[in-house]
């Protein structure tokens, strides 16, 4: 089955083909015959209730620098495509929610992957709430009376915004919380949105794990150990991949959670965990693959086309 794939994504220019997941999926998906067309949030429109793009055909390669190559720019509707990647990354804000409402228009006629609707209701750090036997104490707030109670209650916390990404903003705060108020009034000060607290997990030096959901179903992932003197584990903020083995406790969270996510759309899902706890549910841009296929030889993007071709074959 060949397939018309449009990729809708930031900038290709300047990723790192070694690292960004998307990359992964255009490669594999060109390896398997699929026509790749390419376009960024900003050239897509909503014409007379028709969503449409600027796009322009695109061929991959490994290379460094020279991984892309885009062809003549075309102008038409979405529903000219067979799958849609919605592959841009958050913040997830009106612009990001906007392109939601226009592929939410062609979908499941053209097959958005993951399911516009269900990504702009279940962003990763709402969508975790709904599995609290599963996550640590969390707060949603923006009141500091709220956030003071909930620092006093469970001593040291995380604190970090409702809608970011990549580690972006995520602030430790220790037990006596002298700079709680100061931190509430940099976030306030920066944004309306609210932000999302939760109890400090220890085990977070020995990895906050990336486990890779595809249908619902585990297939591996990649331990990210945090720096020396670093909260965050994220890799491009100096956090180290490490091979991961998945526990008993990992797969019972994916088999809690997997089934909603199938449900709903969710081929490509990267949750995230430290030690017993469920931390997020990333729906949006997920990543670690490539390193999972580094540790694990374990073909994921290969997995996520399967997945792929299956739902469009059924229509």
């Amino acid at each position: 089955m060949s397939l018309h794939v449009a990729v809708q994504m930031d900038p290709i220019g300047p990723i790192d083909i070694t690292q960004d997941s998307t990359f992964g999926l255009l490669l594999k998906a060109q390896e398997r015959g699929h026509r790749l067309s390419y376009y960024t949030p900003g050239q897509l429109s909503l014409k007379d209730g028709v969503p449409v793009a600027r796009s322009r055909g695109l061929k991959v390669r490994a290379v460094q620098g020279d991984h892309a190559e885009l062809g003549e720019e075309r102008f038409g509707p979405l529903s000219d495509f067979d799958v849609i990647l919605l592959r841009q990354d958050p913040p997830f804000d009106m612009s990001y929610l906007t392109t939601t409402y226009f592929l939410e228009l062609v979908h499941p006629k053209t097959l958005v992957v993951n399911d516009p609707f269900w990504v702009r209701n279940y962003p990763e750090k709402l969508l975790v709430t709904q599995f609290k036997d599963l996550t640590p104490p969390t707060l949603i707030t923006r009141d500091l009376k709220e956030l003071q109670a909930f620092q006093a209650e469970h001593g040291e916390i995380i604190v970090k915004p409702l809608f970011g990404n990549g580690g972006a903003g995520v602030f430790r705060v220790h037990a006596d919380g002298v700079n709680l108020p100061s931190l509430h009034e940099l976030y306030t000060g920066m944004t309306r949105d609210p932000f999302i607290a939760q109890r400090y997990l220890p085990a977070v030096r020995e990895g906050d794990k990336r486990i890779i959901l595809i249908d619902g179903k585990a297939v591996g992932g990649v331990n990210r150990i945090p720096a020396q003197n670093e909260t965050r584990s994220n890799l491009h903020v100096g956090g180290r991949a490490a091979a991961l083995e998945l526990t008993k406790r990992d797969h019972e969270i994916c088999e809690a959670i997997g089934p909603l996510l199938k449900e709903k759309g969710q081929i490509f899902v990267g949750i995230d965990v430290i030690g017993t706890h469920l931390t997020e549910i990333n729906v949006t841009s997920p990543t670690g693959v490539w390193q999972m296929s580094r540790f694990d030889g374990i073909d994921g993007f290969g997995l996520i086309w399967d997945a792929i071709e299956h739902r469009r074959a059924q229509g």
